[in-house]
């Protein structure tokens, strides 16, 4: 039995794809994805077409789910604006409900930024519903992006474009940081593959030991640092003020400010 409702999705990119990947294991409604880059398909579930034009008539989704670069939005949006039944869900980065509502003829929105981890089930979404948005399609959008990890809701619509600069941005540094412990070793004189395993490593392992504790994070990073030991060392560099807390910070407030950039 389908759990899922049908969907129009919008994007087949990497988080469309993971997001479409996540329906269909809880059981998906014979729903319709649009991606012009894609062959024109049929499924059991799924009937993929290269355009708005081609969507089969007479098919309802209960959600429009936006997975599009934000770049496309203006010339895109205005061919969904016939499926005012449905809620709008959009995982697009910057764009703004109001200027979603108007592309749109003022449908209910949702907006919503997802992380890339949702490709394996352990992404953390943020939502904001927009007006008009009813409990029950609330309830649909937080259905749907359960779908990949964990769901958050704020009220205030300005925290969504943080939001994307932390969580949203948060996984390529992350792997920056694996990237650079790496490079470091190998300069150390460790082998090339010994430094990407103990790296990749290292980093997951942190990230797995982080989600099963009720710790701090600041508790965890003490627990591993002895008075006078090797990793205080280390750490005296990374934290001096204008290491990594300047250099993140100022990174964070860049990557904010680039949203709302993107918003318009």
């Amino acid at each position: 039995m389908a759990l899922i409702p049908p969907v129009l999705l919008i994007g087949l990119g990497k988080m469309g794809g993971a997001m479409l990947a996540g329906w269909r294991e809880r059981g998906l409604s014979p729903s319709v994805a649009v991606d012009p880059s894609l062959p024109p398909s049929p499924g059991p579930d799924i009937t993929v077409v290269a355009s708005a034009a081609e969507i089969p008539a007479g098919f309802r989704p209960a959600a429009v789910v936006i997975a599009v670069k934000p770049q496309s939005a203006p010339e895109m949006l205005p061919h969904y604006a016939r499926f005012q039944d449905a809620v709008m869900l959009s995982i697009m980065a910057g764009r703004g409900i109001a200027g979603l509502r108007d592309a749109l003829g003022g449908a209910a929105v949702v907006r919503a930024m997802p992380n890339t981890p949702a490709a394996i089930g352990q992404g953390i979404t943020v939502a904001c519903a927009g007006p008009g948005v009813s409990e029950a399609q609330r309830a649909l959008c937080g259905q749907l992006l359960q779908a990949v990890g964990e769901v958050a809701w704020v009220d205030d619509e300005a925290l969504i474009d943080p939001v994307t600069a932390v969580s949203g941005g948060g996984p390529a540094y992350v792997f920056l940081l694996a990237e650079l412990l790496e490079k470091a070793a190998i300069e150390q004189g460790i082998p090339a593959p010994l430094a990407r395993q103990m790296a990749r490593k290292t980093v997951s392992g942190s990230g797995a030991l982080l989600a099963a504790s009720d710790l701090d994070a600041s508790v965890l990073r003490q627990n591993v640092t002895s008075p006078k030991g090797t990793t205080e060392r280390a750490l005296a560099v990374m934290m001096d003020e204008h290491a990594w807390p300047e250099t993140i910070s100022r990174a964070i407030a860049a990557a904010t400010a680039r949203s709302r950039e993107l918003g318009g």
